[in-house]
């Protein structure tokens, strides 16, 4: 990535507090995570199947296409599908990603941690989830800081959203406020989902984010965003991931953080086993605060 698109996507963060930055992430590096993510979808599938929880496994079907048709037959697809619960190898090793922190260290500076609020998303097609009522996969309207500690509001905090392939309109791709990072913390309430309460959302119509494989979304912990329905025939797939400034406030104690990227190499937490180690104790002992800042 060159130093102008790199320049680019600074100045959009610091004016919008969100900036979409292009053909970030090589695809191939993509890839790799999606052949890991592949094998854990296999296994559980397989899992399910003779449970007698599955009868078709779908196994010629594309990856955007598989998750939503095993999903369809079992809600219970979902169950440990996210990072800290698969802990793959491929994934840890994507969180050092180049080209990512290459973006990300002319706003956190030279000495970067991986925040621990971090998440693989799947978002089936709508008409897959058997009811007409509300989603998990749909957010509302929130502000990545109304899922962290109010000790977190001065850390230097940046989320980073990347597709692992389309996310159009018509799948529900996310909607932001650019403009609106400024305003800070804006009051949050739990009403099925942690959501902007009615009197404090601005108002103006979100824009639509519409990315690829590849691309890269930047956004403040201050910048409102939702996400709409699925209403395609595929799999929305994407990473959901926070990079911090070494030493700040994460805003979730009970889960670990660590350094991916320092100009002492030697402080860079790159052992596989040790992460792991790190989340099975984080979640089957938690010692601090896990939840979102409205259940404090």
């Amino acid at each position: 990535m060159n130093k102008h698109k790199i320049e680019a996507a600074i100045r959009d963060y610091s004016r919008d507090g969100i900036a979409v930055v292009r053909d970030v992430v090589p695809t191939g590096d993509l890839d790799c995570v999606i052949d890991e993510i592949s094998l854990w979808i296999d296994a559980r599938a397989t899992s399910l199947a003779e449970q007698g929880e599955i009868s078709e496994l779908y196994k010629s079907a594309s990856f955007e296409e598989r998750y939503g048709l095993l999903f369809r037959q079992s809600k219970k697809m979902s169950h440990g599908l996210d990072i800290m619960f698969m802990r793959g190898r491929t994934m840890f090793e994507f969180l050092f990603n180049a080209q990512l922190l290459n973006l990300l260290e002319p706003i956190l500076g030279p000495e970067i941690s991986c925040n621990p609020i971090q998440h693989l998303r799947a978002k089936p097609p709508a008409e897959f989830e058997g009811h007409d009522g509300p989603s998990f996969h749909n957010a509302a309207w929130h502000q990545d800081a109304g899922v962290m500690m109010q000790e977190a509001d001065q850390s230097n905090i940046v989320t980073c959203w990347l597709p692992l392939g389309d996310s159009t309109l018509e799948m529900g791709c996310l909607h932001a406020m650019p403009g609106m990072a400024e305003l800070g913390y804006l009051a949050h309430e739990r009403n099925g989902e942690t959501t902007i309460v009615d009197s404090a959302m601005p108002s103006r119509d979100g824009l639509p984010l519409v990315c690829r494989k590849g691309d890269v979304v930047l956004m403040s912990r201050f910048t409102p965003h939702c996400s709409t329905p699925n209403r395609s025939t595929l799999c929305r797939w994407s990473l959901d991931l926070r990079y911090q400034t070494t030493g700040h406030h994460t805003g979730r104690t009970a889960h670990p953080d660590f350094v991916v990227r320092s100009a002492h190499a030697e402080k860079e937490q790159r052992d596989y086993d040790l992460w792991c180690e790190r989340w099975k104790a984080a979640l089957s002992n938690p010692t601090g605060f896990s939840g979102h800042r409205v259940d404090q």
